[in-house]
């Protein structure tokens, strides 16, 4: 067997584990995301905490367990928080959680701190989207059609037209024919979404999910650009094909925080609750 055939035949085998992986864990996301705040609250409190093991194992691999437990109160804490309509609250403990693993890290202590500062970005960026208590479906599944709609395309255009690499030093695969083809399929999806919910806001569905899907692209190659930088290749092995949790979602977690943030600015310009893409 040539060394193109057995690369053909791994990509194809890496393919059919993304698909099987993707077909499993998505309905789960939009099931928690249906029945309500307190089963999204869990998955994605469940969620953070896998984040944040696998960003302290990528940074700091030995000795480790009691600041895994010191940075997992914190986010348990926050989600409790963040569910009693307590975010600012929830925001503090989690930047004291930060602290103290900073105090307790003999290696890196910035990024480690930084772990629990992204792992807290996943939790409360997707609570705060969540609890929105007239839009926080429609606006989970906004995200989810926006994210996945940048991976999925973003994926299949860049393997099929390839051309000039998007950032060669941080994800060599990456093209910008496929983060262009992510940033269309994301706009296509956005608007798809605001019909299917009954929204004629389709020119602000499109500008946000244009939006959102460039950031999410960011967010996926930060989380790159730190493997790279702690030389690894995956962030765990926890989900076949995809690597981790944090491979998995590293575009979500980004997507998520800069919604929440948008929500918050137009409160706070507007006086009033924000409703997502029916602005």
């Amino acid at each position: 067997m040539t060394a193109e055939k057995a690369k053909s035949g791994s990509d194809a085998r890496n393919l059919a584990l993304r698909v099987v992986s993707a077909l499993a864990l998505a309905p789960i996301a939009i099931a928690a995301a249906y029945f309500g705040e307190l089963p999204f609250a869990a998955l994605s409190t469940l969620a953070s905490v896998a984040v944040w093991w696998e960003w302290l194992n990528l940074i700091h691999p030995r000795n480790l367990l009691t600041m895994f437990v010191t940075g997992t109160c914190a986010l348990l804490l926050a989600a409790g928080l963040a569910m009693s309509e307590h975010q600012q609250l929830a925001l503090y403990i989690t930047a004291l959680g930060a602290i103290a693993v900073t105090v307790l890290a003999n290696k890196s202590p910035a990024w480690i701190a930084g772990g629990v500062v992204y792992a807290g970005a996943l939790l409360l960026g997707s609570l705060a989207v969540r609890n929105d208590i007239e839009a926080g479906f429609m606006a989970v599944i906004f995200l989810f059609a926006v994210v996945w709609g940048a991976d999925i395309a973003g994926y299949f255009v860049g393997r099929t037209i390839g051309g000039p690499k998007l950032a060669p030093s941080i994800s060599p695969g990456k093209t910008w024919s496929g983060a262009v083809g992510g940033f269309a399929a994301s706009i296509i999806a956005a608007i798809g979404i605001a019909y299917a919910f009954g929204s004629h806001e389709f020119i602000r569905a499109a500008l946000l999910g244009g939006l959102i899907s460039v950031v999410a692209q960011i967010g996926d190659l930060f989380e790159s650009k730190v493997k790279r930088m702690f030389d690894a290749k995956d962030s765990s092995g926890l989900i076949p094909g995809h690597g981790g949790v944090m491979d998995r979602i590293d575009g979500f977690i980004a997507a998520a925080a800069a919604l929440a943030l948008l929500d918050i600015g137009h409160s706070l310009v507007t006086e009033t609750p924000a409703r997502f893409i029916v602005w």
